[in-house]
């Protein structure tokens, strides 16, 4: 292994033993991001050898169940899942994992886009659930990684207009650089309508077509809601409580679609043709690097909130991105 980055999900796991239904059980290897060099390969692998670069896809389909037979492999109940109880991750030195899984990389992509992967697949998955094309105007709710990713992908899908929000100026900051033509500061005793009014101002007049929610607060799914234009579409990518209190009867009056987004299927390909080509540039999203005998240090600065994107480092012979 080389380059793993620390997603909130395993901070969360750390913190707090499970997410969801995921529960811990027994200890667990975290990380879910990343890349290495084939060091060791199967009988039956053509397609890999010892000394390839690979960014590492963490689901794998167990079965051939229905839904991987219609191409929607990450709805599996049963798929295996880097980090994910009870399955361990990829933070460590060396890693077991199915080739068919593993693609390699091109001469220009780092290791650390290599592992960067992973996050750009989520924004890829939420930009095809959520129809983002030419033209299209999208208001994201978060400017974190999974928030900016989002920001660089709707962008090389041709959104004509890219507003995002946040409560961190600095992060805003970063979101202007990669791109976005407006960005919103959001305090914290702003409402979710106040929220809404302030998209349609910056948009002069207009509502956005698409809403990406990327934090899992409630009052920002409630400002999609509000926000999307009548007949758009808001997806929900940030994972929050299991429950919240939404507008429901604007979601059906006004036939806004609310979509949901499960980490991804069928993307690994599509981003890395995409950072090979320099059509999307995500170098800039890490902040920090660790090495792997600093993932405390590590998972504290993500804990609170530093940057953007940590990075360990798993090659102790070589600490380059």
């Amino acid at each position: 292994m080389h380059s793993v980055g620390i997603c909130g999900s395993d901070v969360h796991f750390w913190q707090n033993g499970g997410i969801g239904d995921f529960i811990l059980r027994k200890p667990m290897v975290l990380g879910h991001e990343a890349s290495g060099t084939v060091f060791k390969v199967g009988s039956g692998v053509q397609h890999l050898k010892p000394g390839d670069r690979v960014a590492i896809e963490p689901g794998v389909p167990r079965e051939n169940d229905e839904y991987c037979r219609i191409g929607r492999y990450n709805l599996s109940p049963s798929v295996f899942f880097s980090a994910t109880p009870p399955d361990d991750g990829q933070l460590c030195r060396y890693n077991l994992h199915n080739a068919n899984y593993c693609y390699k990389l091109p001469e220009s992509v780092s290791f650390e886009e290599g592992a960067l992967v992973e996050p750009l697949s989520v924004a890829i998955h939420t930009c095809r659930r959520g129809g983002v094309t030419i033209g299209s105007k999208v208001f994201i709710l978060g400017a974190g990684t999974i928030g900016l990713v989002n920001l660089l992908v709707c962008k090389a899908m041709g959104a004509s207009q890219i507003l995002i929000c946040d409560l961190s100026l600095n992060r805003l900051k970063t979101a202007k650089q990669m791109g976005a033509n407006f960005t919103i500061a959001v305090e914290k005793n702003t409402s979710a309508k106040d929220l809404s009014q302030k998209v349609k101002e910056a948009l002069g007049g207009a509502m956005p077509d698409i809403s990406i929610e990327c934090t899992g607060a409630e009052i920002c799914i409630q400002a999609g809601i509000h926000a999307t234009k009548s007949g758009g579409v808001l997806v929900l990518v940030g994972l929050g409580k299991p429950f919240a209190n939404i507008p429901i009867l604007e979601v059906g009056i006004r036939e806004i679609d609310i979509r949901g987004v499960f980490r991804y299927c069928n993307t690994w390909p599509v981003a890395i043709d995409m950072l090979a080509s320099k059509k999307i540039d995500v170098k800039s999203l890490v902040t920090h690097r660790f090495p792997l005998e600093e993932a405390i240090k590590a998972f504290e600065t993500t804990k609170e909130g530093v940057g953007i994107k940590i990075m360990l480092k798993c090659d102790s012979s070589d600490q380059n991105p």
